[in-house]
């Protein structure tokens, strides 16, 4: 037992922290580009694609209090990803932080934890961002057959000549008192456009990290404009039609149903545990710390600025929607789109749908930024095949693992379900949020002498309320998702004993890997 809890030497991990040349990571990346990352991930993955479903089937407009709860959380664990990722500059973002501080297993646990995170995260906002193009598509007449349009089980309606997915009329099919049973139904096999969105952002991070940051910098511009648009189209109908908030916010917090989660407080502590998910932004920026000019200075500016300026915009954006459209017909994969559609101003609908294009773009390059990190960093220490870290020598990217992470991810994107996507990346990303809180706690005790260019504040109290409330969240989830992360942790452990252990380097005594 005593070889699991191994840790990795920290002299080891700043080693690889300054290695040079051309098999190693590019370090290209300032302040700028680093908060770019962070509203990249962040802004896309809540208010594009689950304010709606969270407030259609857990909180109502009470949705506003689970944005709040969820970035209290946040807070907790982004001052304590903050001093990890300015002490250790290193890509493995939790893993190597677990690795240096609670052990190898704990190590194995949180990198394999991870897939959940960024992998299924990816996969997550990429089904949202299918929906948008669709919708962008029907717009112009371009369709294509309901097989190709959505992931197994999704129902699609014969509607006017044309298949629509059902989850998107189903209010206009209310209101002119049309039963869905009595139209012609098919069902969605493979979600076609959602693996053509991984593959293409595969690409543009196979081709290089400053031009992904460049692009990503780019249309998170972009699409903070739209937002801006969205909130000032919408605030501008909600102020002229007072009567929209008024029925459409009572009661803001619908009351419970009788079954936990469902409405009511604790559906507003489940709608956390889910939009949780909206978050992870923040930390995926650690998983570029190797990438950073200057990872000391920078990488707290880059988690901690993203997350505040993010927080103030889910929570605006979730009161407008929540004004102009009832939660009840908000359980959509375009939800913003819906919303805007509904202030009558075609323009700004259109205008809405390339920004949520742009938007889950910059979301799913993040993600998968951070997953082939991960699967870098691992497969220095041994635990994954070596290929994972072969480093391109012309781009400067870890390419094996982006295309690999890229295969799969595409497959999950098209043909599961949101949101037990959804469920299964919260999940995971509250349980590295809390091993990230516990390392803290850990290597300040262990290693009170380390300097420590950014230091969480009101120690031990922070870390301990990030992992209580992390913690908390993660109860709130359903019990089947709880069944999915302990069977994939279990697949998880099986791996590492038949091969992880074995290739270990640290079990081994040996440096590191050398990139190839």
């Amino acid at each position: 037992m005593a070889n699991l809890l191994l840790t990795k030497s920290l002299d080891t991990i700043m080693g690889e922290a300054t290695e040079t040349g051309e098999h190693t990571l590019k370090r290209s990346l300032g302040a700028g580009n680093l908060i770019a990352l962070g509203i990249g991930a962040i802004i896309g993955t809540g208010i594009f694609v689950l304010t709606g479903p969270a407030a259609a089937h857990y909180a109502g407009p009470g949705v506003v209090y689970s944005f709040i709860l969820a970035a209290i959380g946040c807070v907790f664990a982004g001052l304590c990803y903050a001093e990890f990722a300015a002490m250790i500059p290193v890509a493995g973002s939790a893993y190597t932080y677990g690795y240096a501080t609670l052990g190898e297993i704990f190590a194995w646990i949180i990198g394999w934890d991870l897939v959940l995170e960024y992998a299924f995260g990816a996969a997550t906002v990429c089904s949202g961002w299918s929906g948008y193009v669709l919708s962008l598509g029907q717009d112009f007449g371009l369709r294509l057959p309901p097989e190709l349009a959505g992931t197994p089980g999704s129902v699609f309606v014969l509607y006017n000549g044309h298949w629509e997915f059902l989850g998107r009329i189903a209010k206009k099919l209310a209101q002119l008192g049309i039963d869905p049973a009595t139209l012609p139904q098919r069902h969605g096999v493979f979600n076609l456009i959602a693996f053509i969105g991984i593959m293409l952002v595969t690409t543009i991070l196979v081709i290089g990290m400053k031009e992904s940051a460049n692009f990503n910098s780019f249309i998170v511009a972009v699409k903070l404009i739209v937002l801006v648009i969205f909130l000032g189209l919408g605030s501008a109908t909600l102020l002229h039609h007072p009567e929209l908030p008024t029925v459409n916010w009572h009661p803001f917090l619908p009351p419970n149903t009788g079954v936990f989660g469902s409405f009511g407080w604790s559906g507003v502590l489940r709608g956390a545990g889910v939009i949780f998910f909206a978050y992870i932004g923040f930390d995926a920026v650690s998983t570029a710390a190797q990438e950073a000019k200057n990872p000391k200075r920078d990488m707290p500016i880059g988690i901690l600025g993203s997350l505040v300026l993010c927080t103030i915009l889910y929570i605006l954006v979730a009161l407008v929607l929540t004004g102009l459209v009832n939660y009840r017909f908000l359980a959509v994969p375009d939800s913003l789109a819906v919303g805007i559609d509904a202030t009558g101003f075609k323009w700004g609908s259109l205008l809405v749908k390339l920004g949520a294009l742009g938007g889950l773009t910059s979301t799913m390059i993040v993600m998968l930024l951070g997953q082939s990190r991960v699967f870098f960093s691992m497969s220095k220490d041994g635990l994954l095949p070596k290929f994972f870290s072969h480093v391109h020598p012309k781009f400067r990217t870890p390419w094996i693992s982006s295309i690999t992470v890229g295969l799969v991810v595409a497959v999950f994107a098209s043909t599961i379900p949101l949101d037990a996507l959804g469920e299964m990346t919260s999940i995971g990303t509250l349980l590295a949020f809390i091993i990230v809180c516990a390392g803290v706690l850990v290597l300040r005790s262990r290693r009170p002498d380390l300097p420590r260019p950014f230091r969480v504040p009101f120690m031990p109290a922070t870390p301990i309320l990030g992992i209580l409330i992390s913690l908390a969240m993660m109860l709130g989830l359903p019990l089947l998702t709880w069944i999915r992360l302990i069977v994939w942790l279990a697949v998880g452990l099986v791996i590492y004993f038949s091969y992880g252990r074995s290739h270990s380097r640290v079990q081994q005594g040996l440096p590191p890997v050398p990139s190839e």
